[in-house]
């Protein structure tokens, strides 16, 4: 008999050579039903697995929140999806399958790319091979064996051939169909309940394309009808709140292939919210004490080295650039800048804190795979800022870091979020710069202060800076992401590789500490939370154009440019929409372009001094006094209702 160590902490005995869907069994009949796959000492396997030894063991299923469960349930459905295919195309040839986080997809090598008609048949296909309930089986066979097996399907092939000699490769079975996989599969396709197809597109094969362009099917599956349906509403929820098809309506910002993948424009309505929203939190700084400056948006490369980025982040930063004798690159993070700030002087005890604050134009080296409108760009705009700081001010400093979030989300109506210590892996002594000490003392400062502030927090491992560990902020979007904005990192390595100093109460030298924080993250990424949190639909106090006047005919012509002039003084953001059309289409054009509030402006309301509103929210508010608007807009602006 063998000890089998389950999540909860408790043991049973089975015996040796039990299989994990055995295991499950022995759990509950239940359990057995939905289990996926298994995880033994942290390693996924397949339930047909044999367990030979004491082991920890941990059984997916497909309602678990990681993914491994679902990833197992969704690359059995892609081998359904290939079935389905070799039946109705039996020359196609076969690619890769795989699961992703949100279904699967697989690549065809096939003549002409897949119609509708075509998916449609497919899926009907796979609900037969469903209803059919096949045994799915795995077995292994030899290099030599595998490629003989495999011997008409030249992308297998090519994967086998990359195989070492002695290994034995896994192959799954279900009926006439034969795959080369890994696993892990459920038992068999009947354990899959309800199937989409929900895309399809051209795939270079292994992502190359100097190589062959095949078609790439994406599909989901779920163990209730009912998750499709869902699944399908949330696909529709996600594509009205795509901040790139909202951006382009908007004409908030645009991208160009001559600009370069990666670098968006923004356009005037754009460049007017981000502009709020950089003053904003600029006005915010100040009046905590904070001191802002310009640095250059490139370095000599040496800066990088004293850093430790050169080490420790050259993976991520633009290719040197060779000038004179220098060699220049474009800056990824501006802390360094930063540090040489502080060094131009010597500092008291009594200067500290030093709060130095930058709206600084960092460059990554994405790939033009991941970049993505304005979410994940090469170039980004980033609301840091860097406090040197006695160690005796560490936690009043991380406290009023915390105050500056807390505000600042109110503002926003942020209500949904946590806060997340992230923490080095020890393992990975390449990502962090290699000093245990100092990393246990920063961790556990960390920890303590939050602690000690009352600030429920929970904790992650790998995520930590290379040089600290971080408090970051996960807010839940709309779409049920998580999206870290706001950002504080505590650093003892920076200020002992730029041997920063300051003058204690005892004449002596110090070493400060500096907090790294961020507040907005980067312009750029933050905009495209709210454009997708609001669905373009901005607040009043953020949105480009606040108040759009619509007169009626020609004649309130004169009298909507004196109102646009009024508003104007006010530093009110309006419009004035004289063109010939309808009132009706005017009002609609409007609600497209999101515009908080409409000014409807008759006969009656010239001959009075009166406007009549229409509200983004509420629509037709009625007829009020010129200077009861505007007052009544102003207190709304003011106070970021």
């Amino acid at each position: 008999m063998i000890n089998i160590t389950l999540k909860d902490n408790s043991k049973i005995e089975i015996e040796e050579g039990s299989t994990i869907l055995q295991v499950a069994k022995k759990i509950s009949e239940g359990l057995a039903r939905v289990a996926t796959c298994g995880e033994i000492n942290g390693e996924i396997k397949d339930l047909r697995y044999a367990i030979e030894k004491d082991c920890n063991l941990v059984i997916h299923t497909f309602s678990d929140e990681d993914l491994e469960g679902k990833k197992a349930y969704w690359h059995t459905t892609s081998h359904i999806m290939a079935q389905a295919v070799k039946r109705l195309f039996p020359n196609v040839k076969f690619a890769i399958g795989p699961s992703i986080d949100n279904g699967f997809y697989y690549d065809f090598d096939v003549e002409k790319p897949f119609t509708d008609d075509d998916k449609a048949k497919i899926e009907e296909e796979m609900k037969k091979i469903i209803k059919e309930d096949i045994q799915i089986d795995r077995f292994t066979l030899s290099k030599k064996e595998a490629l003989e097996l495999m011997k008409d399907q030249p992308y297998k092939q090519e994967l086998i051939n990359e195989l070492p000699e002695n290994e034995e490769i896994s192959f799954y079975k279900q009926g006439d169909f034969t795959d080369l996989c890994a696993g892990p599969h459920v038992m068999s396709t009947g354990k899959i309940k309800a199937v989409k197809i929900l895309s399809s597109s051209g795939a270079y094969w292994r992502g190359n394309e100097k190589n062959k362009m095949l078609q790439r099917i994406y599909a989901i599956s779920f163990p209730k009808s009912s998750q499709i349906e869902e699944y399908l509403k949330k696909l529709e929820e996600i594509r009205q709140r795509d901040h790139r098809r909202i951006g382009k309506d908007l004409e908030l910002f645009m991208t160009h292939p001559l600009v370069g993948s990666g670098l968006p424009m923004y356009l005037p309505n754009g460049a007017t919210v981000r502009r709020i929203l950089e003053r904003y939190i600029q006005d915010k700084e100040i009046a905590m004490g904070y001191s802002h400056v310009y640095t250059p948006s490139m370095a000599n490369t040496e800066l990088y080295k004293v850093s430790g980025h050169w080490d420790h982040y050259k993976e991520d930063m633009f290719p040197v650039m060779k000038m004179d004798q220098e060699e220049i690159v474009l800056r990824p993070m501006n802390c360094p800048h930063h540090m040489l700030i502080y060094k131009s002087k010597m500092h008291s005890y009594r200067d500290l804190p030093i709060r130095i604050g930058e709206l600084a134009h960092d460059f990554r080296f994405e790939d033009s795979g991941s970049v993505c409108g304005i979410e994940r760009v090469r170039e980004m705009c980033q609301n840091d800022a860097h406090l040197f700081v006695r160690p005796d001010q560490i936690k009043e400093e991380v406290g009023k870091v915390i105050q500056l979030i807390l505000s600042v989300y109110e503002d926003f109506g942020f209500k949904d979020y946590e806060f997340r210590l992230s923490l080095r892996d020890k393992n990975d002594k390449h990502k962090y710069f290699d000093d245990d000490e100092m990393w246990e003392k920063a961790e556990s400062e960390l920890r303590e202060i939050m602690k000690e502030l009352g600030i429920k927090f929970y904790e992650a491992e790998g995520e930590a800076a290379f040089y600290g560990p971080k408090l970051d902020v996960q807010l839940k979007s709309a779409i049920g992401h998580d999206v870290t904005v706001s950002t504080c990192q505590l650093d003892f390595l920076l200020p002992e590789r730029f041997k920063l100093e300051y003058v204690g109460e005892d004449g002596e030298k110090h070493r400060p500490v500096v907090i790294h924080r961020a507040i907005l993250g980067s312009s750029d990424r933050f905009l495209c939370f709210l454009i997708e949190e609001t669905k373009g639909a901005f607040p009043l106090w953020l949105s480009p154009v606040q108040v759009k006047i619509l007169p009626i005919t020609d004649n309130e012509h004169e009298y909507s440019k004196k109102l646009m002039d009024k508003l104007h003084q006010k530093g009110i953001r309006v419009n004035l929409d004289d063109r010939n059309e309808k009132t009706g289409y005017k009002i609609r054009e409007a609600q497209l372009e999101k515009v908080p509030y409409m000014l409807v402006i008759g006969p009656k309301e010239v001959e009075n001094g009166l406007v009549s509103v229409r509200s983004r929210e509420k629509g037709d508010e009625g007829t009020v006094g010129v200077d009861e608007f505007i007052n009544r807009i102003l207190e709304e602006i003011e106070t970021k209702k």
